[in-house]
């Protein structure tokens, strides 16, 4: 686990190639490392003059003095190729719960990303994402290409980023859902980065199932959803617990309930066993678009995964 060359080989081989592409792309945030080297399992990302490394857990057995001289001589090498000195590092456990919304306990840095014309604010320090989830830009542009003209809806909206690309696009209205005051708070701040009327594009904090049947019942209609909910959730500020798995027909027909005609669903979740329910594909058209919609940057093709859902017919 030692041999440092193998890992500092590889980012920088990787970083010279990424680094022009992430140019051409107008991307400051992008992917630079994806666990390549088996002995240093890490993810390590580039956010304009700062990068984010996290290590996901191997179940490997180190002394804590040993694993300390280690961590810190794999920092060594992302800020000698990336040429920063401004690295966040995580650990990153298997997420229960509401792990990947939890706090660190660091205040951190806010600062402001471009991605391909949008602008966002990210915090490496803070929680143990980011604000920006790297891994779904391609579908944010696709949203971006779709959107001119439609009302958008984006359920577990995280920081609205979703909502950014699709005003961006030409929504002519969205409702942008997410249980978390934090979270609403950061999408309120990138809407106003971006220039976005909130006249136009409404904030509703609520929980989705909640939103779900209230929106039904109101009749309301959007012709472009998004829909990317956690793998699990026992938030206490929740009705149920979710369980993508078990509530995928509850959450994609609810969803359904609210799509027009001719309308678009993407639904994805980043759950590595998850199965889609065949009974969705004999009721709904579904294209798997997973394929299409990791990016360039991710070695790891199966962080998630992604669906075209419409109305059959």
């Amino acid at each position: 686990m030692n041999d440092y060359a193998a890992f500092a080989n590889r980012l920088a081989k990787n970083y010279k190639h990424l680094a022009k592409w992430a140019r051409r792309q107008g991307l400051d945030a992008w992917r630079v490392y994806d666990r390549d080297v088996p002995q240093f399992p890490f993810a390590v990302d580039v956010y304009g003059a700062h990068a984010h490394v996290a290590e996901f857990d191997t179940g490997w057995q180190m002394e804590d003095a040993e694993y300390d001289a280690w961590v810190a001589e794999c920092l060594a090498v992302v800020r000698q190729v990336t040429g920063t000195e401004r690295v966040a590092f995580k650990t990153r456990r298997r997420q229960k719960g509401e792990n990947q919304y939890e706090k660190t306990g660091e205040a951190g840095e806010d600062f402001v990303v471009e991605e391909a014309g949008q602008r966002f604010w990210v915090n490496l320090d803070a929680y143990l994402d980011t604000g920006l989830f790297l891994d779904h830009r391609n579908t944010r542009k696709r949203v971006r290409d779709e959107a001119a003209g439609k009302r958008f809806l984006n359920l577990f909206a995280y920081t609205g980023s979703f909502t950014v690309y699709a005003a961006a696009g030409g929504a002519v209205a969205s409702e942008t859902v997410d249980l978390s005051n934090t979270y609403q708070d950061w999408s309120r701040r990138n809407f106003e980065l971006n220039g976005l009327d909130l006249s136009k594009h409404a904030l509703i904090r609520d929980d989705v199932f909640q939103y779900l049947e209230d929106a039904a019942f109101a009749g309301k209609a959007f012709d472009l959803i998004v829909m990317d909910p956690p793998s699990f959730s026992n938030s206490k500020k929740m009705l149920d617990v979710l369980d993508v798995q078990r509530d995928q027909r509850r959450l994609v027909d609810g969803a359904m309930r609210l799509l027009a005609p001719g309308g678009v669903l993407y639904f994805s979740n980043n759950l590595r066993s998850f199965e889609l329910d065949p009974a969705l594909a004999e009721e709904y058209a579904i294209d798997d678009i997973s394929a299409q919609s990791v990016p360039e940057d991710f070695r790891n093709k199966k962080i998630h995964q992604c669906w075209r859902i419409r109305h059959a017919g």
